[in-house]
This record gives structure tokens, sequence and C-alpha cells, in this order.
């Protein structure tokens, strides 16, 4: 399960990163509201813990951002005791929200409460063109005939199903499917695309999975099948 944190507080922050790391949590830190949406934006998270009062923008200002073009689960924690903190937070869409100081265990239990929740509202089939992919099943299939994909071959379509239509940068793709910082010297996600291509794609006129120069790759249905390959 993936996670970010995004707290000003550094020994706060880094006590969070060990205490959930050590329950199995992959966690980034982001240290100011700027940075802390950016990395929401950028990457997929199971939950985004969110602190109210951040440098460069606050996290009432992030979630509203954030809110423009992803549902990510966010708890918010703040100092304040207010209500009417607590009622403008959830008003600009936060689905949880914890008072400092609070309970590791409390905090723990809400996120994985959230995740559940989360896991529950997401499909688990996904359509591209003639594409299905099943999530549960762990199955994809094309014009009707399975796919014969790798572990890591189906992990990397799913993300590009899953957000079919998205531009997604080789960082994001390593971050993603690796939970690696992505290398330039390394060719792993190249390799990966060229190999899920070939079974994708290859014996099919309409080709699904394509490349933006200098900016990634993206799953959707084209007219144009002229996309620089």
């Amino acid at each position: 399960m993936k996670l970010l944190i995004v707290e000003d507080e550094s020994k706060t922050a880094h006590y969070l990163r060990t205490g959930l790391g050590e329950q199995g949590w992959a966690v980034d830190l982001a240290a100011d509201g700027v940075t802390g949406l950016h990395l929401a934006r950028e990457f997929d998270y199971d939950v985004i813990v969110l602190d109210v009062m951040l440098p460069g923008m606050d996290g009432f200002n992030v979630l509203r951002e954030l809110r423009r073009s992803k549902q990510t689960p966010v708890i918010m924690l703040t100092a304040r005791d207010r209500v009417d903190d607590r009622v403008h937070g959830l008003g600009q869409g936060a689905d949880d929200y914890l008072v400092k100081p609070f309970s590791f265990i409390e905090l723990l239990a809400r996120l994985q409460a959230l995740v559940r929740r989360g896991r529950q509202q997401e499909p688990t089939e996904l359509q591209v063109g003639d594409l299905q992919v099943s999530l549960l099943a762990r199955r994809a299939y094309r014009d009707g005939a399975r796919l014969d994909l790798t572990g890591k071959e189906f992990a990397l379509l799913a993300l590009l199903a899953q957000r079919r239509g998205q531009i997604l940068s080789k960082t994001v793709i390593a971050a993603q499917v690796w939970d690696i910082n992505f290398d330039s010297n390394t060719n792993v996600v190249e390799v990966a695309i060229k190999r899920l291509r070939s079974k994708l794609d290859g014996p099919y006129p309409s080709k699904l999975l394509h490349t933006v120069r200098g900016m990634g790759y993206v799953l959707e249905v084209r007219d144009d099948e002229d996309d620089g390959r």
C-alpha cells in the first residue's frame, strides 16, 4: 500500500513514516503544500495524510486543487480543535479528520478503513476498445482472446488501463509497477513496454499502446495510428 504524508513538522513526518513502514506501507513525504500537490497528482496513492497548516499552500487549498482531477482518499491532520475547521475540510472533499495529538493506532485503523472503502468502490473490470482487463482474476483479453502476460506485464497493463487516456511518464510507471525511483541508466520500462506491446498490439491492426515522444506512454483508442513509434 502506498501512502503520501504531507507534513511540515519533520519529527512527526519521520515518526509516521517509520511506524507505517513497519506496518508494510510504502511512504512518500512532502514538507510543503506545493510539493505535496505535485506528488498527489503525479502518482497513485492508496491514501494521503494531509496537514492543514503547510508552507507554500495550506492543506485546504491542496485538497481543493487535488479534487479537480483525483479522488484519492485523504485524512486531514490539524492542531486546531475547532468544529468549523473540520467542517471546512470535509466540505472540501476530505474523507476523514484527525486532531493533533492523535494515537498512531487510531491513525492506522482509519487508514486501513479508507483503503478498504476505496477498493470496494474501484471498478474491477476495465475496457479499452476491444481490450478487457479483469483486476480480480488478473487476466486480460483482446478481441476475446486471452493475452499471455507475466505478472509485471499484467501490472503494467492494469496501470495503463486504470489511467487510460492519460500519458504516464517512465518515472510514474517505474514507481507504480516496480516501486523504484527511476534511474535514467535503466531501460526496464522500455523493455517492459516493448514486450507488452508485442503481445497487446502485435497481432491486431488497431493499436492501443502509444508512445508520446518526450513524455511517456498512453493506452487509448485512436483513429490516427501514426503515434511516433
